[in-house]
């Protein structure tokens, strides 16, 4: 199976992205003449991250690639054969290098689908020895993927739908590919954009970023602009030297502030002015390099009020360390104070952004002020009910009511004819002592045919078409599963004959 030419191939994870045991099984099934046995392998999870009651399924998108591009090269072969035991029938490694994913059948959530515990979010069907290689990377892309876009959709909802939040954690981040991942499984969960730069490229995520305290610090104040001119916005008129103007603009900020016209730092200042004639339409000051009272904010707004005069508005200011909270009030008051004083009413609408290891604790506290931020079902038995898997293959359904909010979330055999709107079910909700009745408005069958044969059945969604299917989902679903602390469990039920089946199961003892 051919893999696509796209510029994401090149962030298609390879195929020895896998565990050991993955490959000596793969050996055993080879010795035992079950290689091209039809098997099926779901990924699921048992219970919400974060203490939620709800996660994002993300990830689908890297699993299609990695199967449209996966093949043992020679040089992956002749790796397996040095781990693998030295007699190893060296036509198993022939076997190697001819697999693809041409037999396999993928069905899955989709991008930015609510997701349960229980619920499959990625079932997976061929021959037996190549859905198990398959195993590992499809949990390592789906469960990555799933987790960071839960944990921004968990930060959206704290923030609010209007508030501007953007991910800039790449330094930090767990290795190039992780931090590619996070940087576009946070815009996938509700994220506005990225630093990450490869992320645009490669993944089209909205790109947002204004400067570091680096280059504050590396400007002393004796530095002399190659040309200080700057035409105004409107392109008529005479340029204006913006590093003098910036200096008049500057005793008038200090004298309204009560501040020494000698206490903001020149360098910092020169850094600004530096930057705003490079960005005169976009730009933003970070504040906190020295003080952002004495130095930072004086030297912001008279960079900001010269560029006002030549028809240009200063897009925002990020703070980076300190109280966060408090520091944009007073900055808040400010921008009201100096709008007023010197009648540039724009001003007081110039966003402030926080950084700095922002969590849902902090940025709860900061919400509210801030405006941007093989045919045989099979079983697993075991003594401890939350690892116990469900038997055979399986179809999954979203109940909904009238108004469209999810109800519950039915898994039943694959085999059973789908639920229907207005037809009354008995089901089995998982935790529970018995069955329940349940009449949904609306059924959703949960999902979708990706792939089969090796070939992809329907285009996949573009990632912001997965970011605006997220919110929507998040919407339909009740407050009450959408409470970060302590939310209302969300039900996953089995119907009548998958129930018969499991306990059929376990009185036999069947593993």
């Amino acid at each position: 199976m051919a893999a696509e030419q796209d510029p994401e191939a090149l962030a298609a994870a390879r195929p020895l992205l896998t565990d050991l045991y993955q490959a000596t099984m793969a050996l055993g099934y080879w010795n035992a003449g079950r290689a091209r046995e039809q098997a099926e392998f779901e990924l699921f999870f048992r219970g919400c991250p974060f203490g939620g009651a709800f996660a994002l399924a993300a990830g689908l998108r890297d699993c299609v690639r990695f199967l449209r591009a996966f093949r043992l090269q020679d040089a992956d072969v002749q790796f397996l054969a040095s781990v693998l035991p030295p007699d190893t029938d060296p036509a198993f490694f022939e076997h190697l290098r001819a697999l693809d994913c041409s037999d396999v059948t993928v069905r899955a959530l989709p991008e930015g689908s609510l997701a349960f515990p229980g619920v499959p979010l990625l079932q997976v069907c061929g021959p037996l020895l190549v859905v198990q290689l398959l195993e590992t990377p499809l949990l390592c892309l789906v469960s990555y993927a799933s987790l960071i876009a839960t944990n921004a959709s968990r930060l959206r909802l704290i923030a609010g739908p209007k508030k501007r939040l953007l991910e800039m954690g790449l330094r930090r981040a767990q290795g190039p590919d992780g931090g590619l991942t996070a940087s576009t499984y946070s815009y996938l969960g509700g994220f506005d954009g990225s630093s990450n730069v490869l992320a645009g490229q490669l993944r089209g995520v909205p790109l947002a970023g204004t400067l570091a305290h680096s280059f504050i610090t590396s400007f002393l104040g004796t530095e002399v602009p190659p040309d200080p001119m700057l035409a105004p916005a409107a392109s008529q008129g005479p340029r204006v030297d913006l590093a003098a103007c910036a200096e008049a603009w500057l005793d008038r900020v200090c004298a309204h502030l009560g501040l020494g016209v000698q206490e903001p730092h020149r360098g910092e200042r020169a850094a600004f002015v530096a930057y705003a004639l490079a960005f005169p339409r976009a730009f933003q000051g970070l504040l906190d390099t020295y003080s952002v009272q004495r130095s930072g904010l004086p030297n912001f707004l008279a960079v900001a009020l010269a560029l006002g005069e030549l028809g240009y508005r200063a897009v925002g200011v990020r703070l980076d360390s300190g109280d966060l909270l408090q520091q944009a009030q007073e900055i808040r008051r400010v921008f009201r104070s100096i709008s007023a004083q010197f009648q540039m009413p724009w001003l007081e609408s110039v966003s402030i952004t926080v950084s700095n290891n922002i969590d849902e604790e902090e940025l709860t506290r900061l919400a509210q002020e801030l405006v941007s931020v093989g045919g045989q079902p099979r079983m697993k038995l075991t003594e401890d009910p939350e690892k116990q898997t469900l038997p055979g293959s399986k179809a999954a359904f979203r109940l909904l009511g009238a108004d469209g909010s999810p109800l519950l979330d039915l898994l039943q055999l694959a085999e059973e004819a789908p639920p229907r709107a207005g037809q009354e079910l008995r089901v089995w909700p998982r935790g529970a002592q018995g069955a329940c009745r349940v009449r949904p408005a609306h059924v959703e069958p949960l999902l979708r045919l990706w792939v089969q044969q090796g070939q992809l059945c329907e285009p996949l969604p573009s990632l912001a078409e997965s970011r605006a299917f997220a919110q929507l989902s998040l919407s339909r679903l009740s407050p009450e599963h959408k409470q970060l602390q302590q939310p209302a469990p969300y039900r996953v039920a089995l119907s009548d004959k998958l129930q018969a089946l499991v306990a059929r199961l376990r009185a036999g003892g069947s593993s």
